[in-house]
């Protein structure tokens, strides 16, 4: 389609337009363009140059909650990673430092955390035609391995100095500083997951996650501190360093483990399960069996594909009609955006048993009971009676 080239509306399907004005692309709900007085003609859309302004704020409705928090985070991580420096340089305290130097990696996690979450919001694209979510999971191993090297640097730090061991002072002070960032960082922790699991962003639960984790070192180091000052057995402080620094280690290893599994699309049972559940409560008596039934998240975005066996003599309009219902169905009543790929098996004679179609004009064999879709028989590629 040509237009002019300062002002150009094109239809990407029923419900979703997208705006081009010069560099700018603005996508937006077909069901705006009435509220708006937006007028479309062969294709060609006509309109005000304030509805572009107008586009692009609700478009960015949607964006500001991921964006908002990880911002939140990223400008604390800074503020509390001075304050435990302050509190390092006051005491020389290497278990102080050990949190010391983790805010350091929390800030450059949160900073690329900030960068994926602006990427994964971009629309899909001809490169991408899956989207840019993927962005998330590669955010997420980044902050995993950051807080793994830490972790390792931490206690080769703390090994060395429990054998050259240094004078401490003013432990209380320092506690009083690492206690209080402790609070702050299980707070945003806490915001960041609940956030995280709202907007299905894997970026964001890991970043709560690294700062829930930094809340408990701290909460230890704070006990740890106390401990040394009634006790004055100060090798402990290198002791409870390594001790940190193993329990650090061991969440960034989770943490990568997690994002690669991501990468590498391993099947989330959880999810699996409450896809298989929504067809199994809604299950209509057409759906002779689903199989070969598969997830792939892409950070917010969920894609499903699987195989449906139907009546082998519904026509064409009758199996789409059967495969929209689902699409609906899992769209309105799953907890994540879907594009679902469904390809439509016909029935077998050894399908009549389980087959709950009623007057069935090819029926071959007599009912005998309904098979229940779990994970077990929906994720075989093969049809139920197979199995």
């Amino acid at each position: 389609m040509v237009c002019d080239s300062d002002r150009l509306l094109i239809l990407l399907d029923k419900n979703v337009i997208i705006i081009v004005a010069g560099a700018n692309k603005i996508l937006c709900e077909r069901k705006y363009m009435n509220l708006t007085g937006l007028k479309a003609k062969k294709n060609t859309f006509s309109y005000n140059p304030m509805l572009i302004m107008y586009f692009w704020k609700l478009n960015q409705i949607n964006l500001q909650p991921k964006k908002k928090a990880i911002l939140l985070a990223l400008c604390v991580s800074i503020l509390l990673m001075l304050a435990k420096f302050v509190a390092y340089f006051i005491t020389q305290s290497n278990a102080i430092l050990t949190d010391a130097a983790e805010s350091i990696v929390n800030v450059l996690a949160s900073s690329f955390a900030f960068y994926s979450i602006y990427l994964a919001t971009i629309p899909k694209d001809e490169n991408h035609p899956y989207g840019h979510g993927k962005v998330e999971f590669f955010s997420a191993f980044l902050e995993g391995a950051l807080i793994t090297i830490a972790g390792v640097i931490i206690i080769f730090k703390s090994g060395y100095d429990l054998i050259y061991p240094k004078q401490i002072t003013k432990l209380f002070e320092g506690a009083i500083i690492i206690g209080a960032t402790g609070i702050v960082n299980a707070i945003v922790g806490y915001y960041l997951i609940s956030t995280g699991k709202r907007q299905r962003s894997i970026t964001l639960e890991a970043d709560g996650k690294h700062l829930l984790t930094d809340a408990v070192t701290s909460a230890g180091l704070v006990v740890g501190v106390i401990l040394i000052k009634l006790t004055e057995v100060y090798w402990l402080d290198s002791v409870i360093s390594i001790l940190l620094g193993l329990y650090i280690v061991y969440n960034g290893y989770k943490l990568t483990r997690r994002s690669v599994g991501g990468l590498m699309d391993e099947s989330n049972i959880e999810l699996v399960n409450d896809i298989i559940a929504i067809l199994q409560q809604n299950r209509k008596d057409p759906w002779i069996d689903v199989h070969n039934l598969r997830a792939q998240q892409y950070g917010a975005d969920l894609h499903i594909d699987c195989h449906l066996t139907l009546p082998y003599y519904f026509d064409l309009n009758q199996v789409h009609h059967e495969i929209s219902a689902i699409d609906r169905l899992i769209n309105g009543e799953a907890q994540h955006k879907t594009e679902l790929f469904i390809h439509a098996d016909p029935c077998l004679p050894a399908c009549c048993n389980y087959c709950k179609m009623k007057a069935c004009p090819v029926r071959q064999e007599p009912f005998r009971g309904e098979i229940r879709w779990t994970i077990e028989n929906a994720t075989k590629n093969q049809k139920h009676f197979d199995q």
